[in-house]
């Protein structure tokens, strides 16, 4: 069975990169999160020499164990994550961080046809993924993976979102029955939809496929 599921995935992820490179997506597909981890620091790091880094919030990105990795090295680093900011304090660095040579995020969803589908709350992720920073980078788990905008949608609705609410504590009506409410909370989550089906300029935006299942 092991084989078969194998097959299944080595077909899919590389149908998946074929279909985000003719999107002009810069692609990188590796095993798991040890070669995601080196093929970020050996080859992506190089190729654009970042001077400034910042992120997202991304489990997927913290697992690779790179979070720790940049904050060790000599950069100029905006940590959206410090612990203890105040609200005005945590607000100003996210503007900040749309300023940086490179943003490091995860995705909510990829089409099966090469495009990245996320709901954010403030909409400084999905900001940075459009606009701002020289580079981005991608860091996804083939459990991101699905049919169509359609299937994005559902994935984000009624598993992502009401998943990351539960993981921030929200006082969200999707923390109590695990599905959308389309609620009107002052802690929903859920706010900001962006659909990028193309990286503009070519190569901007970089992903690392992950052959397994990461994040949320």
């Amino acid at each position: 069975m092991k084989k078969f599921l194998e097959n299944y995935w080595t077909i899919k992820l590389n149908e998946v990169k074929e279909n985000l490179e003719a999107n002009n997506f810069e692609v990188f597909l590796v095993n798991n999160v040890e070669e995601a981890r080196e093929v970020v620091l050996q080859k992506i790091w190089p190729a654009i020499t970042p001077v400034s880094v910042s992120w997202g919030g991304s489990r997927t990105f913290k697992q690779t164990g790179l979070y720790d990795e940049l904050k060790k090295m000599d950069l100029k680093v905006i940590d959206t994550y410090v612990p203890g900011l105040s609200k005005d304090e945590a607000m100003e660095l996210r503007r900040k961080s749309l300023f940086v040579d490179l943003y490091v995020t995860g995705t909510n969803a990829i089409t099966e046809n090469g495009a990245l589908v996320n709901l954010d709350m403030i909409g400084n992720r999905v900001g940075a993924i459009t606009f701002g920073p020289k580079f981005v980078l991608v860091l996804a788990g083939r459990n991101k993976i699905v049919p169509d905008f359609e299937a994005a949608v559902t994935r984000i609705k009624e598993y992502a979102a009401p998943a990351n609410a539960m993981r921030l504590d929200k006082k969200t009506p999707c923390t109590k029955t695990s599905s959308c409410h389309n609620c009107e909370s002052p802690d929903r989550i859920c706010n900001v939809w962006t659909i990028t089906e193309k990286s503009f300029p070519k190569g901007r935006i970089k992903i690392v496929l992950i052959n397994e299942d990461l994040g949320i």
